[in-house]
């Protein structure tokens, strides 16, 4: 007694016609959805390393700007904080700049009491995008972090 069927010499003459193109197919749309979401991936990788590298940059500056003992040697502070910030996460410090804003005495800002608010901005280029005609510039994301600290009662510039 044979087992073969209609039904099933019908699949087997289906399944001979596509013989071998299973790893074609898997290969094409592989590639396909893996590279774009490998590139997502490390994409947002990198954003959140620049935004992790701007954070901590105002953070230190603004703590080295009130333990500084005058406003010159403070911004010395903050550019030296902001550059070893920004580099150990790979983000380049000429991309970045800083403000230093300080209240209730904008002039003042080393005495007793006062806030220093220390404004980060960077930008991070997007991975494998070439610098030709300015794409760096079009393709990155700009990131920003403020960080407020506050001049102690006994430090500052009237120490």
């Amino acid at each position: 007694m044979s087992r073969d069927t209609p039904h099933s010499n019908r699949w087997t003459e289906l399944a001979r016609g596509e013989s071998g193109s299973a790893s074609l197919e898997f290969v094409t749309a592989g590639l396909i959805l893996l590279v774009p979401l490998v590139y997502l991936v490390v994409a947002l990788a990198q954003i959140q390393s620049g935004a992790l590298a701007v954070e901590g940059a105002a953070r230190q500056a603004a703590r080295a700007y009130v333990l500084s003992d005058s406003a010159e040697h403070g911004r010395a502070a903050v550019e030296r904080a902001l550059h070893v910030g920004l580099v150990d996460y790979g983000v380049d410090p000429d991309t970045a700049d800083a403000a230093i804003e300080c209240s209730p005495n904008p002039i003042h800002c080393l005495e007793p009491r006062s806030t220093v608010a220390v404004v980060v901005r960077a930008s991070v280029t997007l991975p494998f995008v070439p610098p030709v005609l300015g794409l760096e510039t079009i393709a990155s994301v700009p990131l920003e972090a403020k960080a407020t600290q506050t001049v102690s009662v006994f430090g500052g510039g009237n120490r």
